[in-house]
This record gives structure tokens, C-alpha cells and sequence, in this order.
């Protein structure tokens, strides 16, 4: 199953986190089909980026988005639809 989640990059204690389109059977920072965003949690206002054409393209392939993408996605689309 594919899945669309968080991979955690960053040093101790500074994380960044990459959106990324993956097999729900590997780790999570290991290998990943494609990168489609990201997440930094440490500026203010935390920033999210996503490239939403490729988003759909994946989930209407059949991957499934994990909780936090999900939620992610929502703040992205509401701070574009205000922006």
C-alpha cells in the first residue's frame, strides 16, 4: 500500500519534516517514491508547502494519507484560500 506521510529530517531537537509518497512497509526516513512538501514546525508562523497537483494525482492513485498530512493539508488549503 502506498502511503503519503511525514519524513523527519533535521538535527536533535530542530526537526524539518518532508511530505512524502512511500511503501507503508518501509521506515519512516528510509526510501521514498516522491517528495511533494514540506513541513518546518520551529519558524512562526509553522510553515507548510505542499505541491497539491501531484497530492491528487497520488491519492487518486490510491495512496492513503496519514492523520498529520491530512491536517497539514487542511491549514495549507485554508492559508492559501486567505492568502
Amino acid at each position: 500500500m502506498v502511503k503519503i506521510r511525514l519524513a523527519r529530517y533535521g538535527r536533535k531537537k530542530r526537526p524539518f519534516y518532508r511530505i512524502v509518497v512511500t511503501d507503508s512497509r518501509r521506515r519512516r526516513d528510509s526510501g521514498w517514491i516522491e517528495s511533494i512538501g514540506y513541513y518546518n514546525p520551529l519558524v512562526e508562523p509553522k510553515t507548510v508547502e505542499i505541491d497539491m497537483a501531484k497530492l491528487n494525482d497520488w491519492i487518486n492513485k490510491g495512496a492513503q494519507m496519514s492523520e498529520r498530512v491530512a491536517k497539514l493539508k487542511k491549514i495549507y488549503e485554508e492559508r492559501t484560500a486567505n492568502a
